[in-house]
């Protein structure tokens, strides 16, 4: 024997050896169909709600000078300089790098129901530079959502010029008995 396997001996003791047992698996209980109907009729109602229809025509009044930003009239103009000066942090974060305007559009749209279901408040969006054309765009379509309160550009630490810091209006959906 080599040292090793002595070694082991002496510091276990003396073993039985296991018994090999078959093991019979439970079969698998497939669901009802209706159950499954239902499901799916679920998904596809969520997924209704989370796409938003943004239009590419409309263009809002945004500021061309300095850093891109937003207020809806009923926020206070003071939340777009917390989003600016990074009180705020962004619960959730989505990047758009590589993906082209509808993409895009439906990843906004699929970003903003998940506020609400993740109870999201701040969000960061990364549009990037490259040709400008989604740093143009996503703007666009923030300013049409009613959940969108404000937006500006991010600060450096999260994506900078490439990137927006957005506050989202929260629709409580549990009612207190």
């Amino acid at each position: 024997m080599t040292d090793d396997k002595l070694l082991f001996e002496q510091a276990i003791g003396k073993v039985k050896p296991l018994k090999g047992d078959t093991i019979h698996f439970a079969k698998k209980v497939s669901k009802p169909k209706h159950y499954l109907h239902k499901k799916n009729k679920l998904k596809d109602n969520n997924k209704a709600l989370a796409q938003f229809h943004f239009s590419d025509e409309f263009e809002p009044n945004l500021n061309t000078q300095g850093p891109i930003k937003y207020v809806r009239t009923d926020v206070d103009s003071f939340e777009a300089k917390n989003l600016r000066r990074g009180i705020y942090s962004p619960d959730l974060i989505l990047d758009l790098h590589g993906l082209d305007q509808h993409q895009a559009k439906k990843e906004i749209a699929a970003l903003l129901y998940a506020c609400q279901k993740e109870h999201a408040q701040c969000i960061c969006i990364v549009h990037g530079l490259g040709s400008r054309v989604l740093k143009n765009k996503v703007p666009h379509w923030l300013v049409q959502h009613p959940d969108v309160m404000a937006f500006h550009q991010a600060p450096l630490e999260w994506g900078g010029n490439g990137a927006l810091l957005a506050l989202i209006e929260l629709k409580d959906k549990f009612t207190k008995n």
